[in-house]
Formats: C-alpha cells, sequence, structure tokens
C-alpha cells in the first residue's frame, strides 16, 4: 500500500498473509521470569519469542490490585509480578534485531473515530485536531461516552463527525472489549484474544479520511472487500472516490511508485537543486549529511547554502516517513552564516516533521552545529524488512 500526498510518495506498507504483524496483537500471557535487575518480565504468549514487559507498562488497575498507589511510582516489578501467573497484554512494538517484541498492559483498540483505553482513565486528541473549539467538543463527548476507568482518544477521523457517528464507534468498541474478556476469563494462556484488522481494512478505517481524493485498487475481489467495509463503517458516501484499476501496466510503476522508492533509498539522494543528502542507518541512530553538490544555480555560495539546505529540509521528514527511520537522527546542515537562514531552514523541517503520524520530534541543535531529532520506534526500517522480502 503507498500513499500519495501532493504527488508525493510519502509512505509504503506491506504485509506478508502467512506473517502478519504481531503489533495490535493482544494476548492472556503466562509471566515466564521476572528480572529485577532489568525492572522488567518476560511473557509467554505462543509466538517464537515471549514478549519483554518493562515495569512502566503496568497499568494503575493492576498495581492497585496488587496493593500498590500508582501515584507513589512504579514499584519493583518483582512485588507485583510472578512467575507463572496470568497476564493480559498487548504487543506495542515489533521485535528488532535480537530484541523481543515488547508488550504492555495498558491496552488500546482503535476504531474509526476513538481508540478506547480499557485499562487507562484518561481523555485526549489526536494532535492533528488543531481548531480548539472541536478539540472541546470531542473532549466533552468522550467523557459523556467512557466508562469509570477507562479512557477514549479522538482520532483525526473524529474531527467534525456527528455525534450518532461517535457513540456508534465507541459501542462497537466497548462491545469488543467485552467479547474479549469473556473470551479471555475461559481461556487457559497462552491464547491469542484479539488480532487488528489486515492492512487493506485498516488502511480504509485510519487513512480513508474526508481529505483523501482517491482510492486505487488493482484487485476486484479487494476492490469489492472495500466496497463492503465502506458500508460496515457507515461511510457509503466515500465509495464513488474507490477506484478499480483495471490498466496492463502494475499500478505501482504506472503511478511511479516502483521509481521514486527505488530513489530514496539509496544511500544518497540527489536534490533537485543539485545537492544531495546521505542516508547511513546504524543500530544506535541514523545520520544525515548535507551536500551542496553541483548547485550552480546561485551566484554566491552562501545562497546555494541556504537553498540546498532548504530543500533538504522539506525531503527529510518524507525521507523518515517512507524509510520508516526511528530512534535518534542527526542531520547535519551545511553550514550557513546567516541567523534568519538557520531560523528558516529549522521552521520548514519542523512543519514538515507535523505532518509524521508517526511522533517525530526536533529535539535541538548540538554544540557542533548538529540537528537532533528522535522518531518513535515502532519496528524495523523498510531497508531492513525490503532485505527481509528478498530472502523470501
Amino acid at each position: 500500500m503507498a500513499i500519495v500526498e501532493d504527488g508525493e510518495l510519502v509512505e509504503v506498507h506491506f504485509e506478508l498473509p502467512d506473517r502478519r504483524p504481531l503489533v495490535g496483537n493482544i494476548y492472556k500471557g503466562k509471566v515466564e521470569t521476572v528480572l529485577p535487575g532489568l525492572g522488567a518480565a518476560f511473557v509467554e504468549v505462543g509466538e517464537k519469542k515471549p514478549l519483554f514487559l518493562a515495569a512502566h507498562e503496568l497499568h494503575d488497575g493492576l498495581l492497585r490490585a496488587k496493593g500498590f498507589e500508582p501515584s507513589r511510582g512504579v514499584p519493583p516489578i518483582q512485588k507485583v509480578l510472578k512467575p507463572g501467573e496470568s497476564l493480559i497484554v498487548q504487543v506495542r512494538r515489533e521485535g528488532v534485531g535480537e530484541k523481543n517484541p515488547q508488550a504492555t498492559t495498558k491496552l488500546s483498540l482503535p476504531g474509526r473515530y476513538w481508540v478506547f483505553l480499557p485499562t487507562e482513565e484518561r481523555v485526549s486528541v489526536s494532535r492533528r485536531i488543531e481548531d480548539r473549539e472541536e478539540a472541546r467538543r470531542l473532549r466533552q463527548i468522550a467523557h459523556g461516552l467512557k466508562l469509570e476507568n477507562t479512557g477514549l482518544i479522538a482520532r483525526t477521523a473524529a474531527f467534525r463527525a456527528s455525534w450518532e457517528d461517535l457513540e456508534r464507534d465507541f459501542k462497537y468498541l466497548l462491545g469488543l472489549w467485552k467479547n474479549l474478556q469473556e473470551l479471555a476469563e475461559k481461556s487457559a494462556p497462552p491464547k491469542l484474544l484479539y488480532t487488528p484488522l489486515d492492512l487493506v481494512r485498516t488502511t480504509v478505517r485510519d487513512r480513508f479520511l474526508e481529505d483523501v481524493d482517491s482510492l486505487i485498487v488493482d484487485d476486484e475481489a479487494t476492490y469489492q472487500e472495500i466496497l463492503d467495509f465502506l458500508d460496515y463503517l457507515h461511510l457509503s458516501r466515500l465509495k464513488g472516490r474507490v477506484r478499480l484499476y483495471q490498466g496492463t501496466t502494475p499500478l505501482f510503476i504506472r503511478y511511479g511508485v516502483e521509481e521514486e522508492l527505488a530513489r530514496v533509498m539509496d544511500r544518497e539522494i540527489p536534490l533537485k537543486g543539485g545537492g544531495f543528502i546521505t542516508v547511513d542507518e546504524t543500530e544506535a541512530l541514523t545520520a544525515i549529511d548535507v551536500n551542496t553538490g553541483s548547485d550552480v544555480r546561485h551566484k554566491n555560495q552562501q545562497a546555494a547554502i541556504f537553498s540546498t539546505n532548504l530543500e533538504a529540509a522539506r525531503l527529510i521528514p518524507r525521507i523518515l516517513r517512507l524509510r520508516k527511520i526511528s530512534g535518534i537522527i542527526i542531520v547535519d546542515f551545511v553550514d550557513m552564516a546567516n541567523e534568519k537562514d538557520r531560523e528558516k531552514v529549522i521552521e520548514v523541517l519542523k512543519e514538515g516533521l507535523k505532518k509524521d503520524r508517526v511522533p517525530a520530534d526536533f529535539i535541538e541543535i548540538t554544540k557542533l552545529g548538529l540537528v537532533e531529532i528522535t522518531r518513535k520506534k515502532e519496528g524495523e526500517s523498510l531497508s531492513v524488512l525490503l532485505s527481509e522480502l528478498e530472502e523470501i
């Protein structure tokens, strides 16, 4: 699945039917070992590796049930969990390299308009909803809908959604949680209790919003599945934007996805003005270096440097999204003498980072003049995933 914004490829996602991702899965697991020195436990859920559960991922209700007051901080994990006991956990991050997948007891169930938090008491609104009045409306509705000791997060799609649609989505998620609880009560661990929707339906639910011009699909069965799912979501008004592609040229080649993906996956990525950036991914961090290259459009060097840095600042957030780069990112822009030029470049970089659905933040400019960015880890980068595909 590829997402194109304003004519530019910004995200690519794929899923193998026999290798579904673990993130989002909810299990009734069994505590295998507790490691006081790490402040963590390993939970057996029936997958290839047990899940790594850090102490800060224990929800408040669990702590209170074990006699601890959350406001006093997280107690030693060995005082809360014992080997052999059952525990409901959710995978929050895929395993990276040799590391085990990470788990949490702070469960979340996503719908079209809400994310239901059955083990956390809080209400919040997507950071993409910047209208204060609308955010206030959604918070009020959330407080009216949610049950005690649970939480709701209003998703981007909730923006100006009707009360009826918001209530319907909440009731669906509440029913889903009750069914999950019933299954957990009658099942012995390890037991898979819940699996998120597949890539197609997740894309329709989460990304097919009112501002999307078209959803193009090249498989007739999938096309019909999407139309049926839109009816199920009470979104029949969007069916006219779904198009079945029947051309002889493969879909990703017809829309330039293959070509653009090949370009941005190289270590050296050219800029339109003649400069280029280099991207080096390591286990500890990702280093991005900006170079003016053969930029000869400007009469003086400072103008060329500013132009190259500005172009790089627009491209880098897109590269992070597209290549699924996460963790610490260090960017070495070409040195600029003009303070206003530096401010403009950083401003453009920050605006680009705001478009990212995965939390990505500008941190600071270090003493060496390097720009530090962090992006939430959600699994392997695209380069690692593609190399794994080639081995299959």
